[in-house]
């Protein structure tokens, strides 16, 4: 009877031993996820920390508002039969900042950003790829939240067709993270949020918003210059019907446009298009 009793006994104490070691597995990678989940959180502060305080220091440099002025070149101005705001928004003021304090700071600046509705307001920075300024903030310490930058592909000096200014989508808005509301109805519906303004070494300028959209990870509206006239004419046409509001801009081959670029979640990016309308040589 005692031989039965303990051959019986052994197929319980398995199960008690695997049910043990199960518990501990799981145990173990809660533990893991949860140390895990606290380092992410604990270096997403920290990275934001540290942005704010470098937006913070350089609200210290000087943004010149520049009113409108007669000598300012208007840039491929649309027919006076159609309509469009053009005329509207020419008359707004460009704005002005020293290059030669944020080039002390980062001899990589290259423009300084401005887009109304949003949070953007910031110095632009370009690396010889569009790697490095993914996880470097602009003082070039490692960082997260990363720094808004040119496309490596473009000219700064000599404006490619297609100008693009990259960001992350950072969800306390720093960065491009304000961009993401470019899609709701608040902000394309106020007229006064369709201008940009880019200033650069060379020049201030003011470019008018033509297209807003959503749109799954694709590399087409990232082209920077055409081969024929035609080539642009479809893109613009292309990019220009994507919008998921019509903001009455007149796009044609020939004008030079401005893409702003984020995720805005992990399978989607949000892209604001605006077309150059006037210019003012510093």
């Amino acid at each position: 009877m005692s031989d039965k009793k303990n051959k019986s006994n052994k197929p319980k104490k398995k199960k008690l031993r695997f049910k043990s070691w199960v518990w501990i597995v799981v145990a173990l990678i809660s533990l893991g996820a949860l140390i895990y989940s606290s380092l992410h959180i604990f270096l997403w502060s920290k990275d934001n920390k540290e942005t704010r305080e470098q937006i913070e220091d350089l609200g210290e440099i000087k943004v010149e508002e520049i009113p409108a002025d007669d000598k300012d070149e208007l840039v491929n101005p649309p027919d006076a039969s159609v309509e469009d705001d053009y005329w509207k928004y020419i008359k707004l003021p460009l704005y002005s900042v020293d290059f030669n304090e944020l080039k002390a700071l980062n001899s990589d600046t290259v423009a300084y950003l401005k887009v109304n509705g949003t949070t953007i307001n910031y110095p632009v920075v370009q690396a010889e790829d569009n790697s490095y300024y993914l996880n470097r903030s602009f003082n070039k310490t490692i960082n997260g939240a990363g720094w808004v930058f040119m496309d490596y592909r473009n000219n700064i000096k000599d404006l490619d067709a297609n100008t693009i200014i990259y960001a992350h989508g950072r969800m306390d808005t720093t960065m491009f993270g304000s961009l993401k509301n470019i899609v709701k109805n608040n902000w394309y519906e106020n007229t006064d949020n369709y201008v940009v303004n880019l200033s650069t070494e060379a020049e201030n300028t003011l470019w008018q918003v033509f297209s807003v959209y959503k749109i799954k990870t694709e590399t087409y509206y990232l082209t920077t210059n055409f081969g024929t006239d035609e080539a642009q004419q479809k893109f613009l046409d292309t990019l220009k019907g994507r919008s998921i509001y019509d903001f009455k801009t007149t796009v044609q081959a020939g004008d030079k446009i401005l893409t702003l670029s984020t995720c805005y979640n992990d399978q989607e990016k949000v892209v604001l298009h605006a077309k150059l309308i006037k210019r003012q040589a510093r």
